[in-house]
């Protein structure tokens, strides 16, 4: 049975914290980078820290020798966890705001749920999962259609909002492909998953965007930021946490991030908190937990029966 105890919540409120601020970091080395080289910029430092820690802990990724088709996966998974999504924010994230790019990332959870109908054995659309799912789209149609941005007059504002749901998107059809892999070194499997994307993400910025830009110190130290703490550092608590605390509770990391990002962005950003995207976000994060209320009372019932049996008898 796993044990909850204080530390993991800690380590669960700082990757909410470090995630949902991403966002605004994100808006902040635009002023001085093109999206597809900070995406670039971001995933090749974030794949040299990761290697590196890797390499020293053994770098050893399979548990066994992999297949043809586990390797082709996780080449697609490398495309669907960084560089897709990573290029897609940043571009959206010229023409929205980093709290509705927070709030977007929320429905990769639902995203998940009809993708693990169809392609996961064993994974169906209870009644519970299909209205959750139903609440969190509603949520998401006022994401993208509603106005939930006070508009700005940017002509590319709906582009940007797509983009950030196409993002959503991609981490969601990871997550699938992800149970495809055998047992693998989650460590390495963060650092292969960097590379491969900076495989594809650095040749696309120079084709796109031309040579790097010059950076100014704010964008630089933006740009290390995003790198080595949500990139690699992030990742690699996250990992602490599922193998200390479970996955179950690993997901209540995605409740915060879309409430950080909102609360950061308009307390430092000054961005606008239209009622559209609270509505939004309240429903995709009720979507969300009825989607989940199953996996999530079985994790606190545990918790709370074996906090019961440890206590003194009065």
């Amino acid at each position: 049975m796993t044990e909850i105890t204080g530390r993991h919540w800690l380590m669960i409120a700082v990757l909410g914290l470090t995630w949902g601020g991403t966002f605004m970091v994100v808006e902040i080395a635009l002023r001085g980078i093109t999206p597809f080289w900070l995406a670039a910029a971001r995933i090749g430092l974030g794949a040299l820290v990761t290697s590196t820690i890797w390499q020293l802990r053994g770098g050893k990724l399979f548990a066994q020798r992999p297949t043809g088709s586990h390797i082709r996966t996780l080449a697609v998974i490398g495309v669907f966890s960084s560089a897709m999504p990573f290029m897609l924010l940043n571009w959206g994230q010229q023409y929205v705001t980093s709290g509705f790019a927070g709030v977007s990332m929320a429905s990769v959870a639902l995203f998940v749920l009809p993708l693990a109908h169809f392609f996961v054995p064993g994974e169906h659309l209870t009644w519970r999962r299909t209205l959750g799912f139903l609440i969190g789209f509603v949520g998401v149609s006022i994401l993208i259609g509603g106005q939930a941005l006070s508009s700005s007059g940017a002509e590319m504002e709906l582009a940007g909002r797509i983009a950030c749901m196409a993002a959503a998107c991609c981490y969601a059809c990871s997550v699938i492909l992800m149970r495809r892999l055998p047992a693998v070194n989650a460590i390495g499997l963060a650092a292969v998953l960097l590379l491969i994307g900076s495989l594809v993400a650095i040749p696309v910025a120079l084709i796109v965007e031309g040579p790097p830009p010059a950076l100014d110190g704010e964008t630089l130290i933006a740009t290390l930021v995003l790198a080595l703490i949500p990139t690699a550092g992030a990742n690699m608590l996250r990992v602490a946490v599922v193998r200390s605390a479970g996955p179950v509770f690993a997901t209540l990391v995605s409740y915060q991030v879309p409430l950080w990002s909102v609360l950061l962005g308009t307390l430092f950003l000054a961005e606008p908190l239209p009622s559209t995207l609270l509505w939004a976000l309240g429903l995709i994060l009720c979507g969300m937990g009825l989607s989940q209320y199953g996996p999530l009372m079985r994790l606190f019932g545990r918790r709370s029966n074996a906090a019961q049996q440890g206590s003194p008898q009065t």
